[in-house]
C-alpha cells in the first residue's frame, strides 16, 4: 500500500513589532533620502547604520560613506553626520573646509553631549578661578572607540574617561571627585553595576552620576525576552558591527537556546528551524525593517519546497 507523503505545517512566523530602527536611526535615514532625491549624491561620515544591507540600499542611490580622514581632505561638500554624534573637533574641520553640514546627531545624544559639555566647562571655569583645586573626573561607561563615545569625550577635549567594565575602575583614581555618564544604548543593569561598584570601593570625595540610557532602546530589552520565550526558534537579524544587536542577540539566547543570529537571509539555515513550530524574527536597532521580512519570506519559502 502506497505511503501518502508527510506533510509538515506551516510554522507561524511573527516579526517583533518593537524590533528595527530607533526613531535617531529613522531621522537620519530620512534626512539622507531627503538629500539624495534632491541632488543625487551626498556623503557620511561612517556607515550611516551599523547594517550593511542598508548602507549598500543608500550606496545605490549615492550615498557615499567617508572616513574622518577623507573629511579632511575634502571641500566645498554637503556631509551627513549619523545619529552616533560627533565631537566638536569634526564641525571645525566642516567650518575651515567650507562644509555643508547634515546634522542627524539623535536628539537624546545631542542633549547628552550637552550635559557633558556644560559639566566639563563649569569645572574648567571653577577650576581656573581657584574655586576648585581639581578636575572632577569624567567618567562615561560606554564602548571604546564607538562613535557615540567618541562624540561624548571629545565635549571634554578628550580628557573623560571611558569604562566598559567593572574592572576598569581598578586603574582609576577613585579618591577624587567623579562625574559619570553613559553611553545612551548601554543596559541599564550594566550602568547599575557600575555605579554600585564605584559606590562600594570610593572613600572619599563626591560621586554623581546620571543615567543617560536611551529608554527607547533600555524598553526593548523586557519586551525581547519576553519575544524570544514565546517562540520556538528566534532568528536575530543584525549587522556585524551592530554593538546594540551583539548584546540584544545573548539576551534572546540567554531566554531561547534556539537563538540564531544572521545578518541577511542568505546567511540562514532553514534546516535549523524545520522543526519549529514558531518562529520570531527580530534584530536591533539598527536592522531595517525589510531586511527581517525578507528573513521572513525566505524561511516561508523553504517551507513550501
Amino acid at each position: 500500500m502506497a505511503h501518502e507523503p508527510i506533510q509538515f505545517a506551516m510554522p507561524v512566523i511573527e516579526i517583533d513589532e518593537n524590533s528595527g530602527f530607533c526613531f535617531g536611526v529613522v531621522t537620519a535615514i530620512r534626512k539622507a533620502e531627503e538629500e539624495l532625491e534632491r541632488s543625487g549624491s551626498l556623503h557620511c561620515l561612517g556607515d550611516i547604520v551599523h547594517n550593511a544591507s542598508e548602507v549598500e540600499r543608500l550606496g545605490d542611490k549615492g550615498l557615499r560613506t567617508i572616513t574622518h580622514s577623507d573629511l579632511k581632505e575634502l571641500k566645498d561638500s554637503t556631509v551627513l553626520l549619523r545619529a552616533h554624534g560627533e565631537p566638536p573637533s569634526t564641525y571645525h574641520i566642516a567650518r575651515e573646509n567650507h562644509i555643508t553640514i547634515i546634522d542627524a546627531t539623535c536628539p537624546v545624544v545631542l542633549q547628552l553631549q550637552r550635559r557633558i559639555k556644560e559639566a566639563y566647562d563649569s569645572n574648567r571655569r571653577m577650576l581656573d578661578n581657584n574655586e576648585i583645586t581639581e578636575m572632577p573626573l569624567i567618567l562615561i561607561y560606554g564602548k571604546e572607540g564607538h562613535a557615540e563615545v567618541n562624540g561624548l569625550v571629545g565635549q571634554t577635549d578628550g580628557e573623560a574617561i571611558v569604562i566598559q567594565s567593572a574592572e576598569d575602575l581598578d586603574n582609576i583614581d577613585l579618591s577624587r571627585n567623579i562625574l559619570l555618564y553613559s553611553q545612551t544604548t548601554k543596559s541599564l543593569e550594566g550602568f547599575r553595576h557600575i555605579v554600585e561598584e564605584i559606590k562600594k570601593r570610593k572613600q572619599t570625595g563626591s560621586f554623581e552620576y546620571f543615567d543617560t540610557i536611551c529608554r527607547q532602546v533600555a524598553n526593548r530589552l523586557t519586551k525581547l525576552r519576553e519575544f524570544a520565550a514565546n517562540h520556538d526558534a528566534i532568528v536575530f537579524v543584525s549587522g556585524a558591527k551592530s554593538s546594540n544587536g551583539k548584546v540584544l542577540f545573548e539576551e534572546c539566547r540567554k531566554v531561547n537556546p534556539r537563538s540564531y543570529l544572521v545578518s541577511d537571509g542568505t546567511q540562514l539555515d532553514t534546516q535549523l528551524l524545520k522543526d519549529a513550530g514558531s518562529i520570531g524574527i527580530c534584530g536591533a536597532t539598527s536592522t531595517p525593517r525589510w531586511l527581517m521580512t525578507e528573513v521572513a519570506e525566505k524561511i516561508k519559502k523553504e517551507n513550501k519546497n
